[in-house]
């Protein structure tokens, strides 16, 4: 901590002597006509071109200096002579800057002799000073703890952090073409709601000080999107993000992002072909083939995704007929006949829709590769969902898994409003029982549904959890940007 503190104060020394030299501090700007990534592809000998950058490394060999200047999508290598820039500039450079300051170059380019590209700089613009000397390059920032909390010096220091989030941000892109190509329209609906409505899951309750009523951070979207097909929207979409005040593990986040999309006059089988050609689009657009490395498997999204029902996988799985235990109570007996242990608290609580789900996250789901298709999932696990016309025990819903994971979910939409109600009036009676996660009544969509609905089909994306596959993590806070943490213990200074 001392010698950090001492090299800081050395640092900010050097801002006198920048000012003694009449340069700027913290100028306002830099006009560069380059990013250093179009800098790498540009041909040996053009001239005028001006890059930015921070200084990753310096390297001094008598008159020539060598920096290596990086952003979030490239890295060149600045040439520095003495004979060039002369001798007074030269010698400022050498007492003004540190490996972790910003600087402007410009010059021409040319590529050195071991064949890396290079800018040969006639002046350089110091533009920006820092403090804080950056981790040491042969041990880097090997914290996990400390990547999560700076994830600003994890993206310096690592390059494979950088094209992870570059990843991720050239998917959302490559979603929202795919989507404006289609005829969707991207919409914003409110993150403050009177209920905690559109998924299963525990709320975040926050207080309202201007109307002095408790709200509640939505869990999902879904049932103010489709009071926008009630307005007369066809296709839309939310890149949103909900909060679920949930326990947290390597696959779940309480804060997450989660694209939700809805098609009046489509079922659930037109949002299964088109979400399987979406998929295959930005996985082909990512990475250029649709064979790619999941884990320690090899996942082909270009072929014809299978389709498996709820009841048949968990059959399978555990010889567990679901279909022939019509209540909760019944069908924990017999979980707990065949010795199956579910991780869950408050297990005599859960309604049987959430046994269900808890049964087939526990024994199936950890063993599927995919990409297939789970359908046919209960009613009473589905609550939004339409019911199917030849079964009305089960629903016409999907969800795409891929390397045990739920990737996506989507179904038919319920659209009457009197089935709406019994079904949210049977969740709330699950809440009054215990049941955290079930859903309360809302009326106010209700009365939405009875201005009449088109048939509709809604689905729902985890983006993380998407992104988390793609990248082979095994923690899904590291495809998140800053994800929450723990406050660290409050000390004199920063550690």
């Amino acid at each position: 901590m001392a010698e950090i503190e001492q090299l800081i104060q050395i640092r900010k020394a050097k801002e006198e002597k920048i000012k003694e030299y009449g340069m700027k501090i913290r100028p306002d700007r830099f006009k560069y006509n380059y990013t250093l990534q179009q800098a790498e592809t540009l041909k040996d000998g053009l001239e005028n071109i001006s890059l930015a950058g921070r200084i990753m490394a310096k390297r001094r060999m008598g008159k020539i200096t060598f920096l290596d200047i990086q952003d979030i999508e490239g890295k060149i290598q600045a040439v520095i002579k003495k004979g060039d820039i002369g001798e007074d500039e030269y010698s400022k450079l050498q007492e003004i800057i540190d490996i972790g300051d910003f600087i402007g170059v410009r010059g021409s380019i040319f590529t050195t002799q071991a064949g890396q590209k290079s800018i040969k700089v006639d002046s350089y613009n110091f533009l920006g000073k820092a403090y804080r000397p950056l981790p040491e390059k042969f041990h880097g920032l090997n914290s996990v703890e400390q990547q999560y909390r700076e994830r600003h010096l994890d993206l310096i220091m690592n390059q494979k952090t950088r094209k992870r989030f570059l990843l991720r941000s050239k998917f959302l892109k490559l979603f929202r073409k795919y989507m404006d190509e289609h005829g969707f329209i991207e919409v914003e609906t409110p993150v403050l709601q009177n209920k905690a409505s559109g998924a299963l899951a525990k709320p975040f309750i926050a207080h309202h000080n201007a109307h002095d009523i408790d709200v509640y951070l939505r869990i999902a979207p879904e049932l103010t999107l489709k009071k926008l097909i009630v307005g007369g929207f066809t296709n839309i979409y939310e890149v949103a993000r909900n909060f679920r005040n949930e326990g947290i593990d390597a696959n779940h986040l309480q804060d997450f992002t989660m694209i939700e999309g809805y098609s009046a006059f489509w079922n659930y089988k037109d949002s299964m072909q088109f979400i399987e050609g979406m998929i295959k689009y930005i996985i082909k657009g990512l990475y250029g083939s649709t064979n790619i490395k999941i884990g320690m498997h090899d996942v082909e999204f270009g072929k014809e995704w299978n389709v498996v029902t709820f009841r048949e996988l968990i059959m399978e799985d555990t010889g567990i007929d679901i279909n022939k235990f019509k209540d909760a109570k019944s069908l924990l007996c017999e979980i707990k006949k065949r010795n199956i242990k579910l991780d869950v608290e408050n297990l005599e609580s859960l309604g049987r829709g959430n046994l269900i789900d808890q049964l087939y996250k526990k024994v199936s789901r950890p063993n599927i590769i995919g990409p297939i298709y789970l359908t046919e999932h209960p009613a009473d696990l589905s609550p939004l969902a339409r019911s199917n016309d030849e079964n009305s025990d089960i629903t016409d819903r999907f969800q795409l898994i891929v390397n045990g994971q739920e990737i996506l979910n989507g179904y038919s939409e319920l659209v009457d409003a009197q089935e709406q109600e019994k079904r949210l009036l049977e969740q709330s009676k699950l809440k009054l029982s215990g049941d955290e996660e079930a859903m309360e009544v809302d009326y106010e969509y209700i009365q939405a549904m009875e201005y009449g609905m088109p048939p509709i089909s809604g689905w729902g994306l985890g983006v993380d959890r998407f992104m988390q596959f793609l990248t082979n993590r095994e923690n899904i806070r590291d495809v998140v940007l800053y994800p929450l943490m723990k406050p660290r213990e409050k000390t004199n200074g920063m550690c």
